[in-house]
């Protein structure tokens, strides 16, 4: 869960970093990247919902 967590802050960093180039310095570029990144977060937040119930039952 550790390495899925490190993921998910990694991805989250690289969506921070596109956005703030999407609103700041207008890249329009970046907007899709960003939006790629919200798509990629989205599932590895649900495999970590996943693992947490799993480790919650135990």
């Amino acid at each position: 869960m550790k390495e899925l967590v490190a993921k998910i802050n990694a991805e989250f960093e690289t969506f921070t970093t596109e956005t703030e180039s999407l609103i700041e310095k207008g890249v329009k570029a970046a907007g899709a990247r960003a939006r790629k990144s919200t798509l990629e977060m989205e599932k590895m937040l649900k495999e970590f919902r996943k693992l947490s119930i799993e480790e919650s039952k135990k």
